[in-house]
């Protein structure tokens, strides 16, 4: 029981912590590297070493941790724009399944060969390691002109290697290591993730299909349903023994790009829910986390299973993963070295120590010193190394901003643009945007003063748009502004499309 004080404590704690944790996230945008760093910190800091807040609660940190990547998951699907990754779906799919397949034996046999691990508690530690983390790569390369095509084959890959992982470490943390063979083990996997992907997949079309029919009375009803039904294909399809990431991801994944009313507003309020699950989950990972449980030799067995995933697995489990699709030789070192480790490693850490295996509590130490050390070295260097691969290619657009809010009366949508110093729309009149038929610049605001644009009216930097876009043509009016953005009033024949004169022109993405 807990009584009002109590909850008062808890709750004037918890706000403190929580609104350090969100200054923290600007400290890690302007060092370069995770904000993840600094949550783990302040949990070692609530713990042992400061307030001395006692947590050692295997099963509980187990749960909510499968909580909280349910609901970061569920942001990562919903913010997920197929139209950008359906070209990068494949790639990274091979890299989530037989990637992690090639990364798991590699880090096992190393480590069963240098350190004498045994094969099982070997081969825990390349499974829980393999997974990479979407929100760790992705803080640090804000700054970055990132490729789309690489971009899209990390977001895919961390989206998909959650679920493939949480099940191999869930058999490997029970007796069906011993009584089942290896081609049984695989096939489970394949099947879980097959159904898991699947009732995904139907009950994220189910309930779009049912929120565009059904009129809430209120606008911020929209989100609470989007992420009821998310959490729903998690828990049913968990129910029914099926991979509940998998199904939580593609469901997700179908509702963000549905046309959905209020589509903005949700989008904004599952991206904070991320941001507290984030911050929760690692706050209480670093709590679990008691220092004076070290010795120099889980220091050790972290660095060189820190090295033997960073510098071999994970660069031939590139290589091997994406050999069918010939990437170029700089896209596969970006990739290899931009496999940072995030919530998932602890979180999976925590599956064998739940289950009360042998040397759990070891492998949970060597992982949490894996995690913290090698991301302190890959996350600042990743701008550096993205600059000298020169991966700043033009089909990376870091000169627009846009947002959207519904008119639903209209059955349109209003574009808010910010023209960045960096965009070629500048000096370009509104008469040459040529937007699709239907789409039109309702209003331009320019140092705090509005005016209605004419077609003659000259675009500058620093701008705001209000551009009113037909749902039918909203896409294709994104990708118009967005090629003009990066090629000039010339988009169109510069990039190689057909003629960009006709309004009803489909408009295809470079690849």
């Amino acid at each position: 029981m807990i009584t009002v004080a109590e909850l008062n404590d808890f709750l004037l704690y918890g706000a403190l912590v929580l609104l350090l944790a969100i200054l923290a996230v600007r400290a890690s945008v302007r060092f370069g590297f995770p904000s993840l760093l600094i949550y783990l910190a302040m949990g070692v800091a609530l713990g042992e070493v400061g307030l001395g807040i006692r947590f050692d609660d295997a099963q509980l940190a187990h749960a909510l941790g499968f909580a909280a990547l349910v609901v970061i998951l569920t942001e990562g699907g919903l913010t997920t724009r197929w139209a950008e990754v359906r070209g990068s779906m494949l790639p990274g799919l091979v890299l989530a399944t037989v990637g992690i397949a090639v990364s798991v034996v590699v880090v096992a046999v190393i480590v069963h060969g240098t350190l004498g691990f045994g094969w099982r508690l070997s081969l825990l530690l390349g499974a829980v390691t393999s997974p990479t983390d979407a929100a760790a790569v992705f803080s640090v390369l804000r700054k970055v002109p990132l490729p789309r095509r690489l971009a899209g084959v990390l977001e895919a890959e961390s989206g998909l290697n959650d679920a493939p992982t949480v099940l191999l470490v869930t058999l490997l943390s029970s007796s069906a290591l011993t009584h089942e063979g290896v081609p049984r083990i695989v096939g489970l996997i394949a099947g879980e993730l097959a159904g898991g992907t699947v009732l995904g997949f139907i009950i994220g079309w189910g309930g779009a299909w049912l929120l565009r029919r059904v009129a809430l009375p209120s606008s911020g009803l929209y989100p609470l349903a989007v992420v009821s039904f998310a959490v729903l294909a998690y828990a049913f399809t968990s129910f029914v023994h099926c991979s509940g990431f998998a199904a939580v991801y593609v469901a997700s994944l179908v509702l963000g790009n549905a046309e959905l009313p209020h589509r903005p507003t949700t989008r904004s309020f599952v991206e904070g829910l991320a941001w507290l699950a984030q911050i929760g989950l690692f706050v209480m990972l670093g709590l679990l986390a008691w220092p004076s449980r070290l010795d120099w030799s889980d220091v050790l067995a972290g660095l060189v299973g820190g090295l033997a995933l960073t510098f071999v697995a994970r660069p031939l489990s590139v290589v091997v993963s994406l050999l069918p699709f010939r990437p170029r030789i700089p896209d596969q070192v970006f990739l290899a070295w931009a496999g940072l480790r995030g919530a998932v490693p602890i979180v999976l850490a925590t599956i064998p120590l739940a289950a009360g295996l042998e040397r759990a509590d070891r492998l949970f130490n060597v992982v949490f010193v894996l995690v913290v050390v090698f991301t302190l070295v890959q996350a600042p260097t990743l701008p550096w190394v993205g600059k000298v691969l020169r991966l700043g290619g033009e089909d990376e657009v870091r000169d627009l901003d846009v947002e959207a809010a519904p008119l639903e009366r209209l059955d349109a949508d209003l574009l808010q643009i910010r023209i960045l110093p960096r965009s070629r729309l500048a000096n370009v009149e509104v008469g040459e945007l040529r937007l699709p038929e239907g789409a039109s610049v309702a209003l331009v605001v320019r140092e705090g003063r509005s005016l209605v644009p004419g077609l003659r009216t000259i675009l500058k930097a620093g701008d705001d748009l209000l551009v009113v876009a037909p749902r039918r043509v909203r896409e294709a009016t994104e990708r118009r502004l967005r090629s003009v953005s990066r090629s000039g009033r010339l988009a169109g024949w510069l990039e190689g499309h057909p003629s960009t004169t006709h309004p009803r022109m489909r408009w295809v993405r470079r690849p």
